[in-house]
């Protein structure tokens, strides 16, 4: 199955990952500061990362005054965060997919999921669970993969179609297969807004000056055309 093919890539590329992820362009000068930006203040907010990686997100949130929650598919990814946070916050290992059995209903503030619905082939219990456990007035920042790009790079046939996708990644450390589904943009906001989410803001992202530095042909890539969106969406209480 696809799912035991992401986790087996993630297994493999996790140590690869966390050290690198403070720096790496796509993520510290590119979706980053977008996201983080949407979240705003979060001062004695509780905040849950869903697929938190290796506790990145969670680590700046703690910084700025957050409460945080995390979870992740990757045994070896928590074990990460829970290092590089200290023991700081609570890191759990669990599937995006699967109901949030460990989660109360109306705890958290915020809720945060960073590129990583795309592997996620229907969406909506996720978005369903998001709901149930964000507090009334709530807010939902997501970060995915722009379904322009991910259109165009994957030389699909049918726009329409969600679909099951590959690519090589190299990024950290030996190449690694990760799997995911590619979806229109009409699937990426129907199922935030049909289960019980007002959608406030969408970004299309450029990178911050500093990825310039690092990675120039990429800069100048994105400069012209996005490859992630973000939304930022707030729970309606009046939703059923």
């Amino acid at each position: 199955m696809i799912k035991e093919k992401i986790l087996q890539a993630y297994e493999q590329l996790a140590e690869s990952y966390d050290a690198l992820i403070d720096h790496k362009p796509h993520n510290a000068f590119y979706d980053r500061p977008t996201s983080l930006e949407l979240i705003g203040d979060v001062t004695g907010n509780h905040i849950l990362d869903a697929a938190c990686g290796s506790g990145k997100y969670a680590e700046i949130l703690m910084e700025k005054g957050g409460i945080v929650s995390g979870f992740d598919i990757s045994p070896k990814m928590i074990k990460l965060a829970r290092e590089r946070n200290r023991n700081n916050g609570k890191f759990s290992v669990h599937d995006l997919s699967e109901p949030f059995f460990h989660l109360n209903d109306h705890q958290f503030d915020i809720v945060l999921c960073a590129l990583a619905l795309h592997y996620i082939e229907d969406w909506n219990l996720t978005i369903q669970e998001f709901y149930r456990v964000l507090k009334p007035g709530g807010r939902l920042i997501i970060s995915i993969e722009h379904p322009f790009f991910e259109y165009t790079y994957f030389q699909s046939q049918n726009y329409f179609n969600t679909e099951a996708v590959a690519t090589e990644w190299s990024g950290f450390g030996a190449p690694v297969k990760m799997h995911s589904f590619r979806r229109s943009l009409q699937e990426c906001i129907n199922p935030i807004v049909k289960n019980g989410f007002r959608i406030i803001e969408l970004r299309e992202p450029k990178p911050i000056a500093e990825f310039a530095i690092t990675d120039p042909k990429h800069y100048q890539e994105l400069m012209t055309f996005p490859a992630f969106m973000h939304m930022k969406a707030i729970k309606n209480p009046s939703y059923s």
